[in-house]
């Protein structure tokens, strides 16, 4: 085995004790120290997805050795690798930008613990990526549940607990679902391991035994999963604990971590059960239903919205229906449509709440869309940014957000009995989209003076904030190389799928 191969495990390893690490450290010295994991996790990352370019197919790392079922293993193949190294940029981007915001909105005493709790997030999300063993899955969906809960309610105000309160009921919801339907699956089958599970549902299958148990673990996992990625109508937690959370904390959230959820059911759907057997279910069917429904009540909600980060955290609860419809299309290319806008929702939806920030900066730290008025003028880089992302969302092309809805239309003619509805639903879609999300430019835009509104008058310069300004200037760089550059991108995707079931 050559060394790279360890990288996997070596990177969940490492952001999982960074945690403790942390804990010991001054505030300043674990900000560093996470800085420097999460580079060193995102260039073995990178080496581990050229290597299993190169070698076109995928691998198992066996800990300890022991083969199954007496050992654990992980799964290392293109998707993996690619999900791993995006999820790092975005993490690693996430808490560069929104650091003046960690020095200044956390006590001094608690700001080693944010760290803390980032690496516990991080090691779980890798964990869901690579983990080929259902219950250690769920192990570290319970530990991405926790730190999540810690980033949003670590500010320790009013808000924020009642947000991180809320956001912990539904997910416990969620996780408790998810173990009933794993216990239920070990039960039919008596394996943990995916692809033992996989063979033994396929013989299931053949015989015509268990099918209502097996139905009923399917569903039991399906809607566990979706209420912890808050799938239209799971999504009452959501603006909360996005409005509310520190920047970072926010970013990280809305763009990453129903993210983990999500790429682990379609590993349940493709890897444990087998796609042909959930598609007999009819599973994908409801998940298409509620994921069109999360695209249309989700945008005009936003629209409702006069506090922009509410706004943007209800446009996330409309881009998480777009990822379920395209689940819910049951075929290859649905698929792919929904890992491309996983990839594009990731980085337009952190350059949004980060832009945001910058908004705010000079609107006397207030989201109020009034208070609003002019400030992509006095804050330039913001009001570029906001607007970029804005118009990726919407699907103006060469942008990300063109290409997510075109992969999905495509996808769309494969399956006759939902054209229609996936059509109809791209273009309402987008037109709320553009409701919601241009109103806002064209708000930030307005001058203050016609308006007659009295605003912050102050302006914010790239000199004034380098780091947020070179995190911003990056986000939109990667939306523009995912909408310009988006062929390679989906062959490495496709070429990950095919070695992925």
């Amino acid at each position: 085995m050559e060394l790279v191969q360890n990288f996997p495990f070596i990177t969940i390893i490492m952001a999982l004790f960074s945690g403790p690490l942390c804990s010991v450290l001054k505030g300043k010295t674990a900000k560093w120290v996470n800085t420097v994991v999460l580079s060193l996790i995102l260039l073995m990352s990178c080496a581990v997805l050229v290597f299993t370019l190169q070698t076109g197919e995928a691998y198992v790392y066996q800990m300890g050795h022991f083969s199954a079922p007496w050992g654990n293993e992980i799964r290392i193949g293109v998707l993996e690798a690619f999900m791993a190294v995006f999820f790092s940029v975005v993490m690693l981007l996430c808490m560069l930008g929104g650091r003046r915001e960690q020095m200044e909105e956390l006590e001094e005493s608690k700001q080693n613990l944010y760290y803390v709790m980032v690496g516990l997030l991080l090691s779980s999300l890798l964990a869901l990526i690579y983990t080929n063993d259902l219950f250690t899955a769920y192990v570290f969906v319970e530990i991405n549940t926790i730190s999540a809960c810690g980033l949003i309610m670590i500010r320790q105000n009013g808000h924020s607990i009642v947000a991180a309160t809320r956001y912990m009921v539904m997910s416990l919801l969620g996780s408790g679902l998810l173990l009933m339907g794993i216990c239920y699956l070990y039960d039919l089958t008596g394996h943990l391991l995916m692809s033992n599970i996989q063979e033994q549902v396929a013989l299931l299958q053949e015989s015509g035994e268990y099918h209502i148990p097996l139905l009923i673990a399917i569903t039991l996992m399906s809607v566990g999963l979706a209420i912890k990625s808050a799938l239209f109508p799971f999504h009452s937690w959501v603006p909360d604990a996005y409005g509310y959370s520190t920047l970072s904390s926010s970013a990280i959230l809305s763009s990453l971590v129903s993210k983990g959820y999500i790429f682990l059911l379609i590993k349940i759907f493709y890897r444990v059960i087998g796609i042909d057997v959930v598609r007999g279910s009819k599973v994908v069917n409801v998940l298409f239903v509620f994921g069109v429904m999360g695209m249309i009540f989700g945008s005009i909600n936003a629209i409702r919205e006069s506090n922009i980060r509410r706004m943007i955290a209800y446009s996330s609860v409309a881009q998480i229906g777009y990822i379920y419809m395209g689940l819910g299309l049951g075929t290859a290319n649905g698929l792919i449509a929904s890992l491309f806008h996983i990839l594009c929702h990731a980085a337009t939806k952190a350059l949004l709440f980060i832009a945001a920030s910058g908004l705010t900066d000079v609107s006397g730290k207030d989201p109020d869309f009034f208070k609003l008025t002019g400030s992509g003028y006095r804050n330039k880089l913001a009001g570029v940014a906001f607007t970029v992302g804005s118009l990726s969302m919407v699907g103006m092309p060469m942008f990300s957000g063109f290409i997510s809805k075109i992969l999905f239309a495509e996808a769309a003619y494969e399956t006759t009995n939902k054209l229609i509805p996936t059509m109809i639903a791209l273009a309402l879609s987008t037109l709320l989209n553009a409701i919601y999300f241009l109103k806002t430019v064209i708000r930030i835009y307005t001058p203050s003076y016609r308006a007659g509104i009295k605003t912050d008058n102050r302006t914010i310069e790239m000199r004034e904030q380098p780091l947020k300004s070179v995190v911003l200037i990056l986000f939109i760089m990667l939306n523009l190389v995912l909408g310009l550059y988006s062929e390679p991108i989906v062959n490495t995707l496709m070429s990950g799928l095919r070695m992925f079931s």
